[in-house]
């Protein structure tokens, strides 16, 4: 319950910020049911959230009431076209549910603040951000 304590409070203070949600897409072997309530934890405390499904390009941008996402099975994945559009479209914060083995430009300019949130055991060191073992 730990994680979720904590991903509530950045919520909260965070309510007034624009916000996206990324739902890495690459694989089905994600916690399907653990997507679910992180979306539904959003669609509470920041129902204005943007919700980006991707992979190695960005499936769809939708509103979270809108979401029926959809899993490939491929495994690769790039954070590059999500961060660009984050920086486009001046998110303050990003949540991107992952297991942080996609690939990124290394030259990539991030102004968004960005929270990695792996549903794993295993946390990989992240490039930039905060990592957050939400399994």
């Amino acid at each position: 319950m730990k994680w979720q304590k904590y991903l509530l409070t950045m919520l909260q203070e965070r309510n007034e910020k624009k916000i996206a949600l990324a739902i890495d897409t690459s694989t089905n072997e994600i916690n399907q049911e653990l997507v679910q309530n992180i979306m539904k934890l959003f669609k509470e405390i920041c129902p204005n959230t943007i919700l980006v499904q991707a992979d190695f390009k960005i499936r769809q941008v939708s509103s979270l009431n809108e979401a029926d996402i959809t899993y490939y099975t491929h495994g690769k994945s790039s954070y590059t076209d999500v961060l660009e559009w984050a920086e486009k479209e001046e998110i303050d914060s990003i949540f991107y549910v992952t297991d942080v083995t996609g690939y990124f430009y290394e030259n990539l300019t991030i102004q968004s603040e960005v929270f990695w949130l792996v549903p794993d055991e295993f946390v990989p060191k992240v490039p930039f951000g905060k990592a957050i073992r939400i399994a």
